[in-house]
């Protein structure tokens, strides 16, 4: 069922980093974090938010994204700091264990996290996303050229302007399987006005290329470790690698549960309703099985 929702922006100042957010209203409900997917922002939740009611959520916009601050000029965008920033909003909130319900890039955070940190996470829902960007040890050295290599390139790339936020939708509409109305709750969030146009506000340095990347076995064996329930939301007309995923990484899961859903990569804004109920659905399955 769908209701109406009010959201307000949230703010949580970890190590020098502000890292902006909306959040529902529900102060007295369990808390749910919601991590949104690389270069999107907290604003790709809004359409599942009605549909999870008797819940805190949270959706965080990641350092770099949406409204939350850039990291510092000597500092990178690695995976692991993502873990990190986790690590810290858990330290400094001191929450409970909570649900998390997280999307692409944000869902392989989740995962390394819970399986880090698994006296944090009570379950985790990811949202067309399963496993770990992983790479084999022969390529190490191709991969440090490449993540260094790209790091000089973008020092002179400069941002793409646009005239109006019509036109930022229908770009960012261009290379994406989003429809408008979608893309528009995303770029709304991740433009700023300056000099009469509009520019992303997502850091450049979001684009450079990774250094150094797991290890197959490295992926598996963090993988091997998450404790929490999961569920798999996928959709049907999702990333190739999540299909591929699927059957490279389920088995490794000590407690999965696997939903194919009508849509694609963003399948939570085109679907809102349906992933929702698989949602719920899990959640009530849980909470079933505490004793």
């Amino acid at each position: 069922m769908k209701l109406r929702i009010t959201t307000e922006e949230i703010c949580y100042d970890i190590n020098e980093v502000s890292l902006h957010g909306l959040t529902t209203t529900d102060d007295d409900q369990p808390i749910t974090l919601c991590l949104h997917g690389w270069l999107d922002n907290a604003a790709s939740f809004l359409p599942l938010m009605p549909y999870l009611p008797n819940r805190k959520l949270i959706a965080l916009d990641w350092p770099g994204h949406g409204f939350s601050s850039h990291r510092s000029l000597d500092a990178h965008y690695h995976f692991i700091d993502w873990v990190y920033d986790l690590v810290q909003l858990f330290e400094i909130t001191q929450w409970p264990a909570v649900d998390i319900v997280a999307h692409s890039m944000g869902g392989m955070v989740a995962t390394a996290f819970a399986a880090a940190f698994p006296e944090k996470v009570k379950s985790l829902t990811l949202l067309d996303s399963i496993g770990l960007i992983s790479d084999k040890p022969e390529n190490t050295t191709e991969q440090l050229r490449k993540g260094l290599t790209s790091r000089l390139k973008g020092l002179s790339k400069q941002k793409n302007q646009h005239p109006s936020i019509e036109s930022a939708v229908k770009a960012r509409v261009a290379v994406s399987d989003m429809a408008y109305e979608q893309a528009q709750l995303i770029v709304k969030r991740g433009l700023v006005q300056q000099g009469g146009k509009y520019i992303w506000r997502a850091d450049s340095r979001l684009r450079n290329a990774s250094p150094y990347r797991l290890t197959v076995e490295q992926a598996k064996q963090l993988i091997s470790d998450v404790q929490c329930p999961v569920n798999l939301v996928y959709g049907d007309k999702g990333l190739e690698m999540v299909h591929l995923g699927i059957k490279e990484f389920s088995a490794l899961f000590s407690d999965l549960t696997v939903h194919k859903v009508s849509g694609g990569h963003h399948v939570h804004m085109e679907a809102p309703q349906q992933v929702a109920e698989k949602i719920t659905a899990f959640w009530q399955q849980i909470a079933t099985k505490v004793p």
